[in-house]
């Protein structure tokens, strides 16, 4: 999709990869016991497709690190979970089965970023975290297009009550309440807010919810299997 002028992204799903089952079949995690010659052969896939040079792999961690990067890292990731650059045909990956993507743009600055936001790291604002680390590198707030990729939506996402009322009073705008009545959050719903507060000019969704999707990964679902990514690219 284009996300904005220059700017690309995309939502990967389950299907032509070579996993075997639970993992099937695309992927693109690394650390959830698949095989990892799998798992490289599934992100040069991705790459392939995409027509991308690289694509950047986070070791993602539930925090609120950003680091900006020129290069894939390889085997040896660090473990932050948010990236950004400036490299045109460099993709940036969030991987997730529940945990929203965030993907950032700004067009004019020719910069993009990516972030992993689960319930800590929205907690810990990561997705803000993003955004003004790509503005201390030029890029301006109300000049970004933000994409929120699928998750685990405010009416499946059941939590404790008590869990429910201390996100919630980090970011309000997380509390919800499942469809059968009980606690719940939506952290798109947060996340969304984060980014609005930050001064991002325009954000989008990929509304679908994993948890209801079978075409996405899920871990509330499944419990053992892969993930998918949400990735951002300069064209």
């Amino acid at each position: 999709m284009q996300l904005a002028p220059g700017v690309r992204a995309a939502v990967t799903d389950r299907h032509g990869g070579v996993s075997a089952p639970p993992y099937t079949s695309c992927n693109l995690g690394g650390l959830v016991g698949d095989d990892p010659e799998a798992v490289r052969a599934n992100r040069a896939a991705v790459a392939a497709e995409l027509g991308v040079r690289g694509i950047v792999f986070m070791k993602q961690v539930h925090g609120a690190d950003v680091v900006h990067v020129s290069e894939p890292f390889g085997d040896d990731a660090p473990p932050v979970d948010a990236v950004f650059t400036s490299e045109p045909g460099l993709a940036l990956a969030a991987l997730g089965a529940d945990c929203p993507a965030v993907l950032v743009a700004d067009p004019v600055a020719r910069m993009v970023g990516a972030a992993h936001s689960g319930r800590p790291g929205t907690e810990a604002g990561i997705a803000d975290a993003l955004v003004r680390a790509m503005i201390g590198k030029g890029a301006l707030a109300e000049r970004m297009v933000a994409l929120i990729g699928p998750g685990a939506c405010g009416r499946c996402y059941e939590v404790p009550d008590d869990l429910r009322t201390r996100v919630a009073g980090r970011v309000p705008e997380t509390h919800s309440t499942t469809s059968w009545g009980t606690p719940a959050l939506d952290l798109r719903a947060g996340i969304e807010a984060q980014l609005l507060a930050a001064g991002v000019g325009e954000v989008r969704h990929d509304a679908r919810c994993t948890i209801e999707t079978g075409d996405l990964y899920s871990h509330r679902r499944e419990q053992v299997g892969g993930r998918f990514a949400g990735l951002v690219w300069l064209e």
